[in-house]
């Protein structure tokens, strides 16, 4: 019974991880790490997703290196994490709608602290990924 809830846990976590890689891959957000994640949880329980995993890692490990190739792309990274650290904070605190706004106010910045905080976090990721692969690719 514990082996069943178990593999029912990870198999949640593998595709959870996967359909949100997949996600941030639009969104802001580390989706080929994430996709990656996922695969190797799932690649325990299936041999369709161990076969693709090394794809899989090969590019997202190549996205990395890539990403910190030269000081402009790590400047920009950076602040780019840190832009959407604000606009989570933004999104957060809600102010009111501009008076620009074309539609009713009850469409401006709907969500609050919810999509707020994932932004947050998405932003603090994205800076920690970015320290994590200067320090693996070019630390040598």
């Amino acid at each position: 019974m514990k082996s069943a809830a178990r593999r029912v846990a990870l198999e949640s976590l593998g595709w959870i991880l996967v359909v949100a890689g997949i996600a941030a891959l639009i969104l802001p957000g580390p989706g080929l790490l994430m996709i990656f994640a996922g695969m190797a949880i799932l690649s325990q329980q299936y041999d369709w997703a161990e076969k693709r995993l090394e794809p899989v890692k090969k590019r997202a490990l190549g996205a990395a290196e890539e990403s910190v190739e030269t000081w402009p792309r790590i400047v920009l990274g950076c602040l780019s994490g840190v832009a959407v650290i604000g606009f989570g904070f933004f999104w957060g605190l809600g102010p009111d709608a501009p008076g620009w706004w074309p539609i009713d106010d009850k469409w401006w910045r709907f969500g609050g602290w919810g999509p707020g905080t994932t932004l947050i976090l998405s932003g603090l990721i994205g800076i920690g990924l970015i320290i994590y692969s200067y320090r693996r690719f070019r630390s040598a």
